[in-house]
Order: C-alpha cells, then structure tokens, then sequence
C-alpha cells in the first residue's frame, strides 16, 4: 500500500528538516518526502495542512508498574496512554515489586511488551540488587537478556563507591546509566518543596540541596569513569550553574527534566492537593524560569515525562501517606509545545529533545524519515483545544492535577509500519 501524507508541517531532527510538503510511505516504508509529491500509482491520502508530522516520540522516563502494581498500570494500558499521546518508543523504569534485577524480570518485560504493547518498550534494569545500594546487578546478563540501561530510580544510590564501579561496569557493557538525583539524607521524610508552602501546610520539605549535591556527586563520578551520567527529573535552578561548568569540564552527561517542572509551581500542593504530590517535588515559579531557560540554552536537552501511575487509593488519603508522582505520556506533548509558543524552542529543537536525545541516552536509532526507515509516525493538531477528562486518560490511574484542565496540541493519528490509527 501507497500512503502519502499532504501538506503537513514535516519535522524530522535527525535530518534537521522543517518544511511544508508531502510525506510518501509504502508497505510501512518511508520513501521520502517533497515539497509536493505527485504520484498517479493506487494510492491513500491523509490531509495534513494546519499539522504537524513527525516521527513516534521518545520518553526514556516511564513507570509501566508490570510486574507488581497492575492495578496502578500495566504494559498493555501504559503503552496505550503512550500511543495516545505520540510515544512510539519508552524505557521503562525498574522499581517494579519484584525490581527489574534479574534477567528473568527483564524478560518477562521483553516478552509482555511484545504480547501486548501497543508501541515498544526498552526495560530499564536496576543499579543494585533490590535498590539496596548494597550490591551491584550483573549488567552483562541483564543486557543479554533486553536492558537498555540502569538505574536505581526511585533512590539515589547513596554509597559513592558502588555508584563508581556502575558506571565503570555500565562502560564495558554500553549501557546508559540513568540516576535518580536525590541525596535521601537530606530529603528524607520531606512531603513537598522546603519553603513557603512547607511551612504554611506544616509539611516536612524537601531542600533543593537534596538534589544539587547528588547531581554533583555523579558528574565528579561520571569525569573519573569517563563515562556519561544521565541526570532524571532536574526540577531546580540550583543545579544549573553545575550543568555548565560540566559542559566546560567536557564531563560526558545527559539532563532530563518533565513538563510538570516547567509548568508547575508548588502552589499546586496548596490545600493539601496530593495530585501535585511528585518527586522531586513542584517548586517556585524561579526554579520553573530556570528549567525553561536551561532547556533554551541546551544545558538540559530531553524532555521525559516520570510517567507515575497511581490509584485513587494511593492519592485520596492523608498528604503524608499518599504516594508521590503523576502520569505523564499523554501530556508530554501539549505541556512541551508551551516551549514553542513561548518562544524558548523552536518545533524543531523541541523534537530533538523528545526524540533523537532521548534515544542516544538509551543507545537506539530513533524514530525518523529517512528513506526505507519503518514508518514511526505521528500527525498532530498543534492547535486544537480540549479538556483533559477522565474518559480521554488511557492509563488506568487519572492521578494528575491537570484533571478537567484545558489542554492545547493534540495527536490525531498514528502511522505504524502500515497501520493507520486514527485517535478520536
């Protein structure tokens, strides 16, 4: 079959493309694009003026809770909410029950994924044995067996020692090494930001200290290895005069961060509000100009969304009890286009930090049009305007303080191989 795509915006950061055109795919093959494509074969069109096409987004940050905690999420529902939201590719994080620290666990992921998956998934495996700290996984087994990175996350891991043999072992074996930036000595016990609200809610806070001096240490960590570090959910300004002296050390990393903390502030934790409870925490409308000006600047360059499911049972309950974290996949691409239309990113910068960024942390080919590339393809409305509702959330947890709320850019339909998907 013959699909051409007309007059779409087409956005490909692999080949640093941004034009108007047509887009032509055969038997779920790219086989190129034009400013205008005139074929006569037996053919689909798909009318895209006014949208966007790009290739499947890259979150390499998701919580699919399988194995463990299906009632929160499971590979089928998670990948769902991803193809929703233009994910086509996602690296699952492994504080499953039991964690991802055996290959056996890392299969069962390969294997459900395949099974049930709606797009593909990359297991990420743990750092340690149980997220202890304590003992280092056998990184080559777990490689063999499907990772495509480690990480403790969900816990910083504590002891200096272990964290410098992982990146010296994650080295030999090509594995990304992905940490979770938080120093539970000082954050320990902490509900939300230390600051103003911590203190008018009577909340113990967590300081933005807890972050800085575990981004610190693991850059120091990643300069002796010579081996990258990729920095999760940075969420304060205080990291940022950090990210650019490394950039000036010439010390191999990566920085992530999530729309929530580009977004949000912690005045959304006001009223005991536990749909804002995440980790690291909201914080003040300064470290969110930073965030947005550290992303103008490239010193943080991918954008993933923490996707954290949980039921209602976890987050209607007393503050202090309810679990941290919001979902995130069919969110990643509204929030990100405030990026764009704020003037901090261009469309085409904005997709280098969703897709091609992302998938060099992880060690894949990203998704991309290039001639005989696999048709991973997404059309979007970067305009159309709706209210997130319950009904329109494919994840199995709502848990999200953009319930109800207004959102702007939206997916449309999903080209995958020859698939056409239409997302109504």
């Amino acid at each position: 079959m013959k699909l051409l795509i007309k007059n779409g915006r087409i956005i490909d950061p692999t080949q640093n493309i941004d034009l108007k055109g047509d887009l032509l795919i055969e038997n779920g093959k790219i086989v190129g694009f034009d400013k205008n494509i005139e074929i006569n074969d037996a053919i689909k069109i798909i009318e895209a003026k006014g949208l966007w096409v790009l290739p499947g987004l890259v979150d390499i940050h998701v919580h699919l809770r399988d194995p463990g905690e299906e009632w929160k999420e499971d590979i089928e529902s998670g990948t769902k909410a991803a193809l929703y939201g233009g994910v086509l590719r996602l690296a699952c994080m492994p504080n499953t029950n039991p964690p991802n620290d055996s290959p056996e666990v890392t299969s069962y992921i390969v294997k459900k994924s395949k099974e049930k998956g709606y797009v593909k998934v990359y297991p990420i495996a743990c750092i340690t044995k149980g997220q202890k700290g304590e003992e280092i996984t056998e990184f080559g087994r777990l490689k063999e067996a499907g990772a495509v990175g480690v990480s403790d996350d969900g816990k910083w891991v504590q002891n200096s020692e272990i964290m410098k043999r992982a990146l010296f072992y994650a080295k030999h074996f090509d594995l990304a090494v992905i940490s979770h930036c938080e120093d539970q000595n000082l954050s320990q016990g902490g509900q939300i930001n230390e600051g103003i609200y911590s203190a008018k809610l009577g909340l113990k806070g967590k300081p933005p200290s807890a972050e800085v001096i575990a981004v610190i240490r693991d850059l120091i960590l990643a300069k002796e290895a010579q081996k990258s570090v990729h920095l999760a959910h940075l969420s304060t300004k205080e990291v940022i005069p950090f990210l650019k002296w490394a950039k000036d050390e010439g010390i191999p990393f990566t920085a992530e961060t999530c729309p929530h903390y580009f977004t949000l502030t912690e005045k959304e934790v006001d009223n005991y509000n536990t749909l804002a409870k995440v980790n690291p925490p909201l914080r003040t409308e300064e470290d969110v100009q930073a965030i947005k000006e550290a992303l103008k600047e490239g010193l943080i360059d991918i954008i993933s969304t923490d996707h954290a499911p949980h039921s209602s049972l976890e987050k209607e309950i007393e503050f202090e009890l309810a679990s941290p974290g919001m979902i995130g996949l069919q969110l990643l691409l509204p929030l990100s286009l405030n990026l764009v239309r704020d003037g901090y990113l261009t469309p085409l910068q904005l997709a280098k930090y969703l897709i091609t960024n992302p998938s060099k942390v992880i060690r894949i080919e990203p998704p991309c049009f290039k001639k005989e590339a696999p048709a991973e393809i997404i059309i979007i409305d970067p305009e159309e305007e709706y209210i997130l509702t319950e009904d329109f959330i494919k994840s199995k947890s709502k848990n999200t303080p953009f319930l109800n709320k207004k959102l702007k850019g939206r997916v449309k339909k999903v080209i995958l191989n020859d698939n056409i998907i239409t997302l109504d």
